[in-house]
């Protein structure tokens, strides 16, 4: 005997008519998603006090904090899901690139997130931003573990994939260092869980109890695992002023001197402790380490330079992650990303992306 005719029988009441505010009968709801740990969830008397929204109807759920209570399962009573995923595509994009530091994973990340949405039966989410930022970052905490072991054998130094656009907003004056090439660094040394609970909560203002269901964690733990990389962070995060507009006359500088092969100029530009990092992924000839000191980087720009006709090379200046940057088109093929760190009017560091694999996504209009 089904629970809609036993509740009929012992409570009297017709369930199936219109409830209260509707003009229409509203069926009862599968029981398969009920909660089991109280008996009126499952009971004819809970049946019928959830689908009539009175008190009594069970408030908990069996999936957890983002899932429909049993009451509202009952009712049929939740929120449209049509067209919540991409309300919060950027959203969830942004987390995943922070998190990977690779537009490739990202996009991965969120076709895994969209499919897995396909598959949820309606009705099944009552609120989607929290519920698609558990299972974004749940696929994002379990990709990073293996890419972190390829990390280990990369040749060379290993840099995010750059996220490359036209220009900024006009009226922005200040940068956003969370998305830095320079910072993504610095996260990537972070273990993955730190990593995860410092983005989440740091960044996008994530509580703790929601993303102790992404890592498998306590909201306790996770908070332990935020305030760690937190000093981490403050510890090696780079030198780097917050002006854009310095920001920029850094960056013209450096391209003038360079290609004017003025090396006295390209000194002042640059910062004694200059960090100069290139990422060939063994594909492209590039350094294999770090260059270390404004003399030694550079004469290495200049020698580099020296051996390029500048008139086959087209130079872009592009927002690189969020702050002015350059991007080097040569007739054959090859591109060149360069992200730069500015502090004090000053180039600490300097980011060249030459790996064809990261720059794949990259479309320039010739």
């Amino acid at each position: 005997m089904g629970p809609v005719l036993i509740a009929r029988i012992k409570t009297g009441v017709d369930l199936d008519v219109p409830l209260a505010g509707t003009d229409r009968p509203r069926p009862v709801q599968s029981l398969q998603g009920l909660c089991q740990r109280h008996w009126v969830c499952a009971s004819p008397l809970g049946v019928a006090l959830a689908l009539r929204g009175l008190p009594g109807g069970c408030a908990n759920s069996r999936f957890g904090s983002r899932g429909p209570t049993c009451a509202q399962r009952l009712r049929g009573d939740f929120v449209a899901d049509g067209g919540a995923f991409e309300e919060q595509r950027v959203r969830l994009w942004d987390i995943a690139y922070r998190i990977t530091a690779s537009v490739a994973d990202a996009d991965d990340v969120l076709q895994e997130a969209w499919l897995r949405w396909q598959r949820l039966p309606d009705g099944y989410v009552v609120d989607a931003g929290p519920f698609l930022r558990t299972v974004v970052s749940r696929i994002c905490y379990d990709m990073i573990g293996s890419a972190r072991a390829r990390r280990e054998v990369y040749t060379g130094p290993w840099l995010p994939e750059p996220l490359v656009t036209e220009g900024g907003p006009e009226d922005r004056v200040t940068l956003d260092d969370t998305v830095s090439l320079a910072m993504l660094t610095v996260l990537q040394r972070l273990t993955p869980a730190e990593r995860t609970a410092f983005i989440l909560h740091d960044v996008f203002a994530v509580p703790f109890a929601e993303i102790a269901e992404s890592v498998g964690r306590t909201p306790a733990a996770v908070r332990q695992l935020a305030s760690r990389a937190r000093r981490r962070v403050r510890e090696e995060a780079p030198r780097q002023s917050a002006d854009r507009s310095g920001h920029q006359q850094a960056v013209e500088a450096f391209l003038a001197a360079s290609t004017g092969g003025d090396l006295a100029r390209l000194l002042e530009i640059l910062d004694p402790d200059v960090v100069w990092r290139s990422d060939g992924g063994g594909i492209v000839t590039a350094a294999r380490r770090p260059i270390v000191g404004h003399e030694k980087t550079a004469r290495f720009v200049l020698g580099i330079l020296q051996w390029v006709d500048l008139a086959t090379i087209k130079i872009l200046r592009r927002e690189v992650n969020g702050a002015p940057g350059l991007v080097f088109l040569d007739s054959s093929g090859l591109t060149v990303v360069l992200a730069f760190t500015v502090h004090d009017g000053c180039i600490t560091e300097i980011d060249a992306v030459v790996n064809p694999d990261k720059l794949r996504h990259l479309k320039f209009q010739e």
